[in-house]
């Protein structure tokens, strides 16, 4: 059992107590115990396997590791079987409307007998919800609303589509009358591969011209907030914004607290209450004593920095953490002894490992694909068109690729400036045999294997197959590992522990999909390889010239899991990546 469906289950035992409105103390344990398990890059069967003390882990304590052991052990969680019989687990969706929580959503279930959202829209239309207690006009209107919302967007957002709203809305708010800064922050700012909504912290004055020009952005759909200095409006998409106007000695506190994580932020707030110092949104203050808590003034002692974001880590004695590794993954430790990695960034790519072209499913040419790659400075890149077991996709085969092999010679003459090597992405058929024969196989530069049939063949089947795929001499990257589509498929049952070990005998390379919808390894999983010593190639799988700028997202994803340039293959200059390919498994 992974890690992933090990935390899957805690959340859901979280949901249903919370529905049940058990302790919210044992309800926070369950939700901080699934994202302990969720973040840790180990595999916990592996752990209870070799016998070793779950309650080592932060988070974990004596009774959430039995629990977690007997679900691994057994496959089973008598919690989770007690707290279903309790309520339908169909009722937390209900919570996922906007303004519905755990007591109003047991109220529609008791009172109603609401389940769904279908037949909470029903009874909102017949009535029945304004007999209810505390529903009055305003209460309706609101729920009404909140239906729509999560019709019009029931999922998060991915990173690219929060891009596509950000880019515009920092224009228009770039022109605010009396502003003098404005920084996304948030889990948009971390990166993270999805976004429940756009946080924006802003220096201005007027505050009330600001809010006011905030207020008026053509693609809001409506205004929820508008204060003297936060405000919220929700686009016509569903996406929320929500806006914080500080003053300029507060800007880099501000920037820390709000871009968070949760968890990375109560962890720097310990070390400041170590050092008699209460760190929040307006700044650092020293008082002596503090506890830290919630209920103590925001501004209380002496003020000691929070105009730079730099004066909260330096008052703790960390050095800076860049965004996306402020998850209270380890990078705390690291930063306090000034060990942090040196993130890869962008220009470190020196080729693209993984395209395609009219020859297959893409829309461009190779030439076309090999111009626009080195007009980004790349040194080399690889054309690796689907074999012929993708069907849908015009898979090629033997005879196919032998022309394109001609026409790679071609393209290679006009345009010298770039090493372009001969690849394929080949299947991994459900036996686990590759998708062409062995000698065409030898003839290829660059062989990229993957799953693209048969998903839901059992974990052992699965993770068998991907094994046996891998293992053949001539594969060189195992492409997009999990077949996980964000917002739209789950990752096929696979022991990517096991694979990632089978990868690192055998000198294969992991992709790192940078395609928004796949951004397949995930973080964690991409911090697992690095702790194994397995190599991963960043690449877009580009099926169109434009495509080819997605890098940027496989760069941000990498860096959220810890990897520096060394830890790439396709960050190699041309002669070491020529060796690489040369290497023995």
């Amino acid at each position: 059992m992974e890690n992933r469906e090990i935390a899957e289950v805690l959340i859901e035992i979280a949901d249903l107590l919370e529905l049940q409105g058990a302790n919210p103390f044992r309800v926070r344990a369950y939700r901080n115990g699934a994202r302990t398990v969720a973040d840790t890059s180990r595999p916990l069967a592996e752990m209870v396997e070799a016998g070793e003390d779950l309650t080592e882990l932060p988070g974990i304590g004596k009774d959430l590791a039995s629990y977690i052991t007997e679900l691994i052990e057994t496959g089973e969680s008598s919690v989770l079987e007690e707290a279903r019989e309790k309520v339908p687990s169909s009722v937390r969706e209900l919570m996922r409307i906007d303004g519905v929580g755990p007591k109003r959503a047991m109220l529609f279930y008791e009172e109603l007998g609401v389940e769904t959202v279908p037949e909470l829209e029903e009874a909102l239309e017949e009535g029945e919800v304004g007999q209810l207690p505390g529903f009055g006009p305003r209460s309706l209107e609101r729920l009404r609303q909140g239906i729509e919302d999560y019709k019009r967007h029931t999922e998060r957002f991915r990173l690219s589509d929060a891009d596509r709203v950000v880019a515009p809305l920092l224009e228009y708010m770039g022109a605010a009358p009396g502003l003098v800064a404005v920084e996304t922050a948030g889990s948009y700012r971390r990166r993270v591969e999805t976004v429940g909504d756009i946080d924006l912290i802003v220096i201005g004055d007027p505050p009330e011209a600001i809010m006011d020009h905030f207020e008026s952005y053509p693609e809001a759909a409506r205004t929820e907030i508008a204060g003297p200095s936060r405000g919220t409006i929700v686009l016509k998409n569903g996406l929320h914004i929500d806006l914080r106007i500080l003053p300029e000695e507060s800007y880099g506190a501000a920037l820390h607290y709000f871009i968070g994580s949760k968890a990375h932020n109560i962890a720097v707030r310990k070390l400041g209450i170590e050092r008699g110092l209460k760190i929040n949104e307006y700044g650092v203050f020293r008082v002596e004593g503090t506890t830290g808590g919630e209920d103590e003034a925001p501004d209380v002692g002496e003020k000691i920095g929070g105009a730079r974001e730099e004066d909260i880590f330096e008052a703790v004695g960390m050095v800076w953490v860049p965004p996306e590794l402020r998850e209270d993954r380890g990078e705390i430790e690291a930063a306090l002894e000034d060990d942090l990695p040196d993130l890869v960034v962008l220009d470190d790519i020196r080729g693209d490992l993984h395209m395609h072209s009219r020859w297959s499913d893409g829309e461009a040419s190779i030439e076309e694909m090999a111009r626009a790659c080195a007009e980004r400075g790349y040194e080399y890149m690889a054309i690796t068109d689907h074999s012929v077991a993708v069907r849908v996709a015009n898979g090629l085969d033997p005879k196919r690729l032998e022309e394109q092999w001609e026409e790679i010679d071609e393209v290679r003459k006009r345009v010298p400036e770039i090493e372009i090597f001969r690849g394929m992405e080949v299947d991994i058929l459900p036996d686990g045999s590759l998708d062409l024969p062995d000698e065409y196989l030898d003839e290829l530069d660059l062989v990229i294997v993957a799953v693209h049939s048969r998903m839901g063949l059992p974990e052992a089947e699965m993770t068998d197959r991907i094994i046996r795929g891998i293992s053949h001499p001539a594969v060189d990257i195992l492409a997009h590992p999990t077949g996980r589509l964000i917002n739209r498929r789950n990752p096929y049952a696979v022991d990517l522990e096991r694979v990632m070990e089978a990868a690192r005998e055998r000198g294969v390379a992991l992709e790192l999909n940078s395609n928004p919808a796949r951004l397949d390894l995930s973080d964690v999983h991409l911090r697992r390889a690095r702790e194994l010593g397995v190599r991963v190639a960043v690449n877009t799988d580009a099926h169109r010239v434009a495509n080819l700028d997605l890098m940027g997202y496989g760069i941000d994803q990498a860096r959220r899991g810890w990897l520096e340039a060394e830890d790439l293959i396709n960050s190699m200059g041309l002669p070491e990546f020529r060796r690489w390919l040369e290497r023995e498994g």
